[in-house]
């Protein structure tokens, strides 16, 4: 397993029995190559960086060092849970930077998404080469590369590879995970006992919410989008649907339409509601909703999130729409 094909005779890890013997070799692994030395790791809190955390916490315990880097687009509780979990629960040598001012900044006024996406990614690696340069004794990066990033892309995953870094912090990596399929990432995590929550998240892109708050981003928008995603996340999970849909969120877009409110006019903004069932994104059909969650959604955030007048269900399959808006 020292190169990137995976072996033919490879068993799927799909037991917890499996993940272990998996988890054992890996930590022999690990500490074979890193010895008494300190690894960096970019812990966004998904699923791949988050399994690659809990097993080198394993391995070398605070020899890891994490950095979660907060750029205010994450969804309601991460990044809280990011320190509850690691910080206060594994221990783990954690640098938690909130910049949520700093992109939020660099973003004001810009509405074209690809920009959007150039700023999130390159200010992410900006935050991190900062708090890398401050480290001392760093020799290897951590990575969160899977076997379909290998497949598909040549091994370079957007958002937990920080390749941008200066070549002279000439870092080794560890990818203990990247022979692995999501679904057996999924197993090693509740092996290494991290929270359903975490382990179970859904696909999200590297500049979250960002690309979910339509248009020129503003604070108050993205409270609303904020505010919505969780109220839709939680409905989901009362009603058992959490598990049966494979992907949903909220989008707030950049315009208002009119409404009344306590028997005044409003002008605010909708939110439109997004669930799609795929298998490999490429396509996806959107499932059939009961009524009554969506009325039970729309109740909520009408009296729960301030600027909200409309809430809307997409019913776009893809193609033709997309399963992300921007």
């Amino acid at each position: 397993m020292e190169n990137n094909v995976r072996p033919a005779d490879m068993r799927r890890i799909n037991t917890p029995e499996l993940a272990e013997a998996f988890i054992a070799d890996q930590v022999a692994r690990v500490r074979a190559q890193v010895g008494d030395r300190k690894v960096l790791l970019a812990l966004s809190g998904g699923v791949d960086s988050s399994v690659v955390a809990a097993l080198l916490i394993r391995a070398i315990g605070r020899q890891l060092v994490c950095v979660h880097v907060n750029h205010g687009l994450m969804r309601k509780g991460e990044s809280e849970q990011v320190i509850e979990v690691f910080q206060n629960q594994m221990d783990a040598n954690l640098i938690y930077v909130d910049a949520t001012d700093r992109f939020l900044d660099l973003l004001a006024g810009v509405d074209e998404p690809e920009r959007k996406r150039k700023i999130i990614g390159g200010e992410f690696i900006k935050v991190f080469d900062e708090e890398a340069r401050k480290l001392e004794g760093i020799s290897f990066l951590a990575q969160g590369t899977i076997y379909p990033d290998i497949l598909e892309s040549d091994g370079v995953k957007a958002h937990h590879n920080v390749g941008g870094l200066p070549e002279e912090m000439q870092f080794e990596l560890v990818e203990p995970v990247k022979l692995l399929f999501k679904d057996e990432v999924r197993v090693v995590g509740r092996a290494l006992g991290l929270p359903a929550s975490m382990v179970d998240r859904q696909p999200f892109p590297g500049p979250g919410l960002g690309v979910r708050c339509l248009g020129a981003i503003t604070r108050d928008r993205l409270a609303a989008l904020r505010e919505s995603d969780a109220i839709l996340r939680e409905e989901f999970s009362k009603a058992g649907l959490a598990d049966k849909v494979w992907q949903f969120f909220t989008v707030v877009p950049d315009f208002r339409s009119t409404g009344v409110r306590d028997g005044r006019r409003a002008f605010d903004w909708p939110v439109i509601i997004r669930a799609v069932n795929t298998v490999d994104a490429m396509t996806a059909t959107v499932p059939e909703i009961p009524y009554a969650v969506l009325k039970t959604i729309t109740d909520r955030v009408l009296a729960e999130v301030p600027g909200v007048c409309r809430v809307l269900y997409d019913l776009t399959p893809k193609p033709i729409g997309t399963i992300e808006w921007e």
